[in-house]
């Protein structure tokens, strides 16, 4: 008898982590706004318990600032904060568009070509959704790094993928059209196994993001 691996359930104080981090990706709980276990336990619908221990452990992940006498805040990302990760991203996302082009198959640029797609249906819907901007154009990104193959890129990608979304949430429906379109010509290049040009418009596109954040914010136009 070939022994199975017990599947255990997520743990509860998991699933409450993530369930906040998820509230302050789309801006349910925007930056600034005062956390209260009390309130946050009933809106999950679990005990404060699981609470704690989650705000604490985003409080160590520099997601929300613990104040001493005043309690939990979400964390306001500074400027440098921003500006530095999305340098990250477009250094990482650039190599990991260079080994997809080397590798991609007709299949997996189909797949790419209806992502793209469904991320243009999205935000031709009347009232787009933000978090749907940001599921459709985060799984675009994921699955160009997951053509490349390459684990310890997958893994360094995967630490900043999700205060990327935060950060890229409030931008989602300034960048529109023109995000989609450099999604488009990325993936020409991909299909044309062009490894050069894949790696420079992964770039210039991180690029273009970095900028309209800082051109968003100095025209007070954004808000994070």
């Amino acid at each position: 008898m070939t022994p199975r691996p017990i599947e255990r359930p997520v743990p509860l104080r998991q699933s409450v982590y993530d369930a906040l981090i998820e509230l302050i990706i789309v801006g349910s709980l925007p930056p600034g706004q005062h956390l209260v276990e009390s309130e946050l336990a009933r809106h999950l619908g679990v005990s404060r318990q699981p609470v704690r221990e989650a705000l604490h452990r985003l409080q160590a992940e520099g997601w929300i600032d613990l104040r001493p006498g005043q309690g939990a805040f979400v964390h306001v990302p500074t400027d440098e904060e921003v500006d530095q990760l999305l340098t990250v991203r477009s250094l990482l996302e650039g190599g990991s568009a260079r080994l997809a082009a080397r590798v991609s198959t007709p299949e997996q640029i189909e797949h790419l070509r209806e992502l793209v797609r469904a991320g243009e249906a999205a935000l031709a819907e009347e009232h787009p959704e933000v978090e749907s901007l940001v599921a459709s154009n985060a799984e675009f990104h994921s699955y160009v790094t997951r053509m490349a193959s390459n684990t310890v890129l997958a893994e360094l990608i995967t630490l900043v993928d999700r205060r990327i979304r935060w950060y890229y949430a409030p931008l989602a429906r300034h960048r529109g059209h023109d995000s989609w379109d450099e999604h488009t010509e990325l993936v020409d290049a991909l299909a044309a196994h062009d490894e050069d040009r894949a790696a420079a418009i992964a770039r210039d596109h991180s690029e273009t993001t970095r900028a309209t954040y800082h051109d968003l914010k100095a025209a007070g136009e954004l808000e994070l």
